[in-house]
C-alpha cells in the first residue's frame, strides 16, 4: 500500500510492471502522450478498479497510468495473483469479465470522441463517471465527486480547455448541472442521460452469477 500525490505518474508507457495496481481512495486515468506533449485521456478509474489488470498477461505497458487526485493504491505481484487464479477459478472469470467491461468502456469512449457534439461528449462522460460512483456507493442521490479540472476533461473528450468551458456553460444553461467545490451536481439525471444518448448497458453493472 502506498499513497501518492495528485498528478504522479504510476506506471509509464514500455514499463515491464510485476504487479497490478488496485486503487484503494482517489481518482487515477490511463493515457497515451504524443512526441508533441499532446495527451489523450482512454480511461478513468475509481476506487475498486484494477487499472493494468492486463499486465498479467502482457508484458509492456504500451500506455501510461497516473493519479489525477491523492491516491492510494495497493500493489499486487504478478506471481500472487496467478496463483489466486490456480486456486479459485472463479477469480480468474471475474478478471475476464473485468477486461472485457473494460473493453466496451472503451469502445463506448471511441464512439463519444468520433461521433457525438462537445456538449453530449461532456454529459455522456458526466453520465458514466455517477452510475460507476454510484454503483460502488461513492456517489449522493443528486451528485458525486467531480475533481476533475477542465483539461483533463478536454483530454478526455478531444475538445480545447476552451471548448470545454463553453461546453459546461451549455449544461449549466439547459438546467441539467451544477458544478460546486468539486462537487457534480445533477439537477435532472432522466433528462441528462436523455440529452447525452447515454445507456449504462455498456458498463455491465448488472450482477451476473456463475452457472
Amino acid at each position: 500500500m502506498r499513497s501518492f500525490p495528485a498528478d504522479q505518474e504510476i506506471v509509464r508507457d514500455g514499463d515491464d510492471p510485476d504487479h497490478c495496481c488496485l486503487l484503494i481512495e482517489g481518482f487515477m486515468h490511463c493515457y497515451k502522450q504524443l512526441e508533441t506533449g499532446k495527451r489523450q485521456i482512454v480511461s478513468f478509474h475509481i476506487p475498486g478498479d484494477l487499472p493494468d489488470l492486463q499486465t498479467m498477461q502482457l508484458n509492456v505497458m504500451d500506455h501510461a497510468l497516473g493519479t489525477l487526485t491523492p491516491c492510494v493504491v495497493a500493489f499486487i505481484p504478478h506471481r500472487a495473483l496467478h496463483l489466486l487464479v490456480g486456486e479459485f477459478p472463479n477469480l480468474a472469470v471475474a478478471f475476464w469479465r473485468d477486461s472485457l467491461i473494460n473493453a466496451a468502456i472503451f469502445r463506448e469512449w471511441v464512439v463519444n470522441v468520433g461521433c457525438r457534439p462537445g456538449p453530449q461528449r461532456l454529459a455522456h462522460l458526466f453520465c458514466e463517471l455517477f452510475y460507476r460512483l454510484e454503483t460502488v456507493g461513492l456517489a449522493h442521490k443528486d451528485g458525486c465527486e467531480m475533481p476533475l479540472t477542465q483539461a483533463v476533461l478536454g483530454d478526455a473528450t478531444g475538445l480545447s480547455s476552451v471548448h470545454v468551458n463553453r461546453m459546461m456553460q451549455d449544461l449549466r444553461g439547459r438546467g441539467l448541472i451544477a458544478t460546486k467545490a468539486k462537487f457534480l451536481q445533477i439537477l435532472d439525471r432522466e433528462k441528462l442521460q436523455d440529452f447525452a444518448g447515454f445507456d449504462p448497458t455498456y458498463l455491465h453493472m448488472k450482477e451476473v452469477l456463475s452457472p
